[in-house]
C-alpha cells in the first residue's frame, strides 16, 4: 500500500488532505488485509475445483485418475499436455477450505436508495435539530428581551429676548386690532392674511 500514492489520489478527487498519520490509513490496511483472507480462500477453493475438473476430464479421456497420494502423476494444463512440474502437484484435500459456520447469505448487488436505518437517523436528526432550534430560541426570549424604546419628552426651551419681544408686540397689535371699527378690522385683518 502506498500511503503517498493514496494520499494524492484522495487529495486529486475530493481535495481533502489526509495525513500519513491519519486513522483513514488503518482503515485501509484493515481491508486489505480481509480482502487477502477472502482471496485466499476463494483461489483455494478455485484451485481445489480445478483438480477436481483436472481428475474428471482425466477420467473422460481415458487416462488413469491421480492417485491421492501419488505425486509422480502429470498434471494437465489448459492444453491437456502433462505439464513438468518443478514442485509436486497438490492434491486437492489441501486445499479444502473451512466449512461455513452457518448458511451463507449471497452478496447484495443492489441496495435500496435510502434503508429503513437511514430513515431512522434522519428522523432522528430532524427531532433533534428541531429542539435545538426550539431551545435556542426560548433562551432568546427568556434572556434577551429587548429594552423599550424611551419615551419622546418634549422639553420647552427657554425664548430669546428677540422672540420675547416679538410676542409682547403680537399681544399690543392684537389689542389695538380690536379696537378698530369693524370695517377696517377686516380690512386691516385681509392685508395680513396675503
Amino acid at each position: 500500500m502506498d500511503q503517498q500514492k493514496l494520499r494524492s489520489l484522495v487529495f486529486e478527487k475530493t481535495g481533502v488532505r489526509i495525513d500519513i498519520d491519519d486513522p483513514v490509513f488503518a482503515l485501509v490496511a484493515l481491508n486489505e488485509a480481509v480482502l487477502e483472507e477472502a482471496v485466499e480462500r476463494h483461489v483455494a477453493l478455485i484451485d481445489a475445483a480445478s483438480l477436481e475438473l483436472a481428475q474428471q476430464a482425466r477420467l473422460a479421456g481415458g487416462l488413469a485418475p491421480l492417485q491421492a497420494g501419488s505425486h509422480k502423476a502429470a498434471v494437465l494444463d489448459a492444453t491437456n499436455e502433462p505439464a513438468a512440474a518443478a514442485e509436486p502437484p497438490a492434491t486437492p484435500s489441501a486445499y479444502a477450505p473451512a466449512p461455513a459456520a452457518g448458511a451463507v447469505r449471497p452478496i447484495a448487488t443492489q441496495s435500496p436508495a435510502i434503508t429503513p436505518r437511514e430513515l431512522r437517523l434522519l428522523a432522528a436528526a430532524a427531532g433533534v435539530s428541531v429542539l435545538s432550534a426550539l431551545l435556542v430560541l426560548g433562551g432568546q426570549a427568556a434572556f434577551f428581551k429587548p429594552a423599550p424604546p424611551p419615551a419622546a419628552v418634549i422639553q420647552a426651551q427657554a425664548l430669546t429676548p428677540e422672540q420675547t419681544l416679538a410676542l409682547q408686540n403680537a399681544d399690543k397689535l392684537n389689542k389695538a386690532i380690536q379696537k378698530l371699527d369693524p370695517k377696517v378690522r377686516t380690512q386691516l385683518q385681509a392685508e395680513l392674511q396675503k
